[in-house]
């Protein structure tokens, strides 16, 4: 078969060129316009908040709360006890009416309506102690006298509740999980008693943690002030993903720092305290600390997550045989990353739910199924079973070790419970020292296995490293509360 040239005419490559440049100049228009799209976006809404903020607003009220405060009327006269005169000036006093005058104190707050029948979440430092609140409605709509359902310092959230003669304007929760970082935000409250103000922002930071176990906040650079506390702050589907809590200040006023509970925790705060007027949560019934390279070495572990188990006192836990030096990897189903994350899904977990619990233990994992109890209730049952401990002493690894005595237990408070040997003295050139371990601590157990006299000490460090170990795991107590801490055998 015979090759056959294809004969092009000028005017048909010409067209072809007028197409080349068609396309490409369609391609890049649509690039202009893609990047112009993206920069409007990240400006904002390019009508602005104003929509937004005037649908939002008659759902967001102002709070005001006053307390009745005894002061005292004034000075007294100084009369001796016993004196002639303390009868007199008693009675005269007495005649002149109450010793002690009340005066009202007043505070000020924001709040939002969730139900049509008036359900109204807050915060709870809002109404802490409130003899009186009244809630105000946007716009001069009026205000009605509000009580509380319920209340939860943990979270500093509250629910109250008004009785309206109409159905009120409400808003909803939306998902914060699903909120990133640089997402707009819009906050609205009454700050600093000046009335409604709206503020915009974007979500700065996720899953802040202040000083609460089940702190869950978001960040957010829009101007949160005095007054703000208890607001909302909305997505721009114009749903509650927080509310407004904290801000970080050197001045008390707004530097763009400002903290919003998120809805994934006060969504289920709210809904227990509207069904029983308090919250309810998940008890495992362990205490924990995070894992730390040495700790991982010691244990065997590949990887630094989890929780460890430092102490185990009566409890579902005990029930499922979990015991101190155990690992929790996994908690109903989900990854455990750290101690403060095993808090929040314990907490988050319905009480009285049987879950399985993926823990590490000698070398493997095993699973337990543990039966969640209320944290409410919760009361740790110890031991109460004197053990004998031989007042001997020995020096290992720069701490001087002496078994328990009764002096010793009374002279740093040590409950009759526990058993182990006490620190009487240490180098502080020592590994021991600069782990954190100090003069008064009670070690409880070395390797996992406990220790009573310092001559179980000693052998312990002498098995680990007669076997090659790195390093070995300590259980220490101060003032009864646990930690682990992982040391060199031969250190």
């Amino acid at each position: 078969m015979q090759n056959r040239a294809i004969a092009i005419t000028s005017e048909e490559w010409q067209t072809a060129r007028r197409i080349r440049q068609a396309l490409l100049m369609l391609l890049s228009a649509l690039a202009v316009f893609a990047l112009s799209f993206a920069r409007a976006e990240a400006r904002g809404p390019s009508e602005g908040f104003a929509d937004l903020a005037e649908k939002l607003s008659p759902s967001v009220v102002n709070i005001t709360t006053s307390t009745v405060v005894a002061t005292d009327s004034g000075p007294r006269p100084m009369v001796p006890e016993g004196s002639p005169l303390e009868d007199f000036f008693n009675d005269f006093l007495d005649r002149r009416g109450p010793r002690q005058r009340e005066r009202r104190g007043s505070a000020l707050g924001s709040g939002f309506v969730i139900s049509a029948d008036g359900y109204i979440v807050t915060n709870n430092h809002v109404i802490e102690e409130a003899d009186e609140i009244l809630v105000e409605f946007f716009d001069g709509a009026g205000e009605l006298p509000a009580t509380v359902i319920g209340t939860d310092p943990r979270t500093d959230i509250a629910l109250l509740k008004v009785e309206p003669e109409d159905p009120l304007p409400f808003v909803e929760f939306g998902d914060s999980d699903v909120a990133r970082v640089g997402d707009w935000v819009l906050a609205i409250g009454n700050p600093l008693g000046q009335g409604f103000s709206v503020s915009a922002g974007i979500i700065s930071a996720r899953n802040r943690s202040l000083q609460g176990a089940y702190d869950d906040f978001i960040q957010t650079d829009a101007a949160i002030n005095r007054g703000n506390s208890g607001g909302p702050l909305f997505n721009m589907d114009g749903k509650v993903i927080g509310v407004n809590t904290a801000i970080l200040s050197p001045n008390g006023g707004s530097i763009g720092i400002g903290f919003s509970m998120s809805s994934a925790v006060v969504t289920r705060v709210v809904g227990q305290l509207k069904e029983f007027g308090e919250t309810r949560r998940g008890w495992l019934g362990v205490s924990i600390q995070n894992v730390t390279p040495d700790v991982a070495e010691a244990l065997g572990l590949e990887d630094e997550g989890g929780a460890l188990v430092t102490d185990v006192p009566e409890g579902p836990a005990a029930d499922a045989g979990i015991i101190a030096g155990d690992v929790i990897l996994n908690f109903d189903g989900q990854p455990v990353a750290d101690t403060r994350e095993l808090v929040r899904m314990v907490g988050q977990t319905d009480v009285g739910k049987a879950v399985r619990v993926v823990i590490f233990r000698d070398g493997g994992t095993q699973t337990l199924r543990v039966t969640l109890g209320r944290r409410e209730l919760a009361e740790g049952v110890v031991d109460t079973d004197e053990g004998a401990a031989e007042p001997e002493e020995e020096t290992v690894l720069g701490m001087t070790l002496m078994g328990l005595t009764p002096e010793l237990r009374e002279e740093l408070n040590i409950d009759v419970s526990e058993r182990g040997v006490v620190v009487t003295g240490l180098d502080e050139s020592s590994e021991a020292f600069e782990k954190g371990i100090r003069v008064g601590d009670l070690i409880a157990e070395i390797g996992q296995q406990p220790v009573q006299t310092p001559a179980d000490v000693v052998a312990r460090f002498d098995a680990a490293k007669d076997a090659g170990r790195k390093s070995v795991l300590l259980l220490v107590r101060r003032d009864g509360q646990p930690r682990f801490v992982a040391l060199t055998p031969g250190g």
